[in-house]
């Protein structure tokens, strides 16, 4: 007969299992794999729901057994955040400022998309990972080497930033997805309308939102478009790089 307490599994980390004795291996425990499911969990609750139990439960283990791996929720949202920097790409190297940060930007709102909880959080953590500091100085390089100054710099990324960010929310916050979601939102509200009551709103929707092709999504490119057009160099490209070397 088995002594007491030797049945038990214990998951690495120290946590204690909880599937039986015929249940399928588990991934070992990591600060990656526990980040990793944060976020799975953020993508789909949004961090409001996003417990230590809540991360814990689909890992099959006990929420005490995270606390091997991460200090706490915050610790939690600190590594998160860091992942979504990560999943952006750099400014590419080798081509021009403009193209660099356009690279950038779409990048970075394809990724914001998939992580509907993070713009918030992005710009919010007192202590950030290398991926995050990895990135903005990444940024900050490709505008250094493009001619601008440190100052102006900062300018441009706030702008840039701000747009983008910006753009993300309204986007994730519109009442449909997609051309057919569109036409059935806007046919509702056309018919609810009064007659002549807003002809300017009337004529957006019927000779440009409903048009074919239509793609809220265009607007994000022709608004990255006016802003990067207005951002000019403020001095010899290439300065900021010789004085960093």
């Amino acid at each position: 007969m088995p002594e007491a307490g030797k049945g038990r599994g214990t998951g690495k980390g120290g946590g204690t299992g909880k599937g039986g004795a015929g249940a399928p291996a588990r991934r070992p425990l990591s600060r990656e794999l526990v980040i990793r499911t944060a976020m799975a969990v953020a993508d789909a609750k949004g961090t409001a729901a996003l417990t230590m139990r809540a991360i814990a439960e689909p890992l099959g283990v006990e929420s005490m057994s995270l606390y091997h791996h991460v200090a706490g929720r915050e610790d939690v949202l600190d590594g998160m955040v860091d992942a979504v920097f990560g999943e952006i790409d750099l400014p590419p190297h080798g081509t021009d400022w403009r193209s660099a940060m356009r690279h950038r930007a779409e990048s970075a709102r394809e990724v914001l998309r998939r992580h509907p909880w993070a713009v918030p959080l992005l710009d919010s953590r007192a202590r950030p990972g290398p991926a995050t500091l990895r990135h903005h100085d990444a940024v900050l390089g490709a505008l250094r080497a493009g001619g601008f100054s440190v100052p102006m710099a900062a300018h441009a990324v706030s702008l840039v930033d701000s747009y983008l960010y910006g753009f993300v929310i309204q986007e994730l916050s519109l009442p449909f997805r997609g051309a057919a979601e569109l036409d059935e939102v806007a046919g509702a509200m056309l018919r609810d309308l009064p007659a002549d009551a807003y002809p300017h709103l009337t004529e957006l929707v019927t000779e440009h939102a409903l048009k074919p092709g239509y793609d809220y999504a265009d607007e994000f490119a022709f608004g990255l478009g006016l802003i990067l057009g207005a951002l000019h160099p403020d001095e010899d490209p290439g300065a900021g790089r010789r004085r960093a070397g």
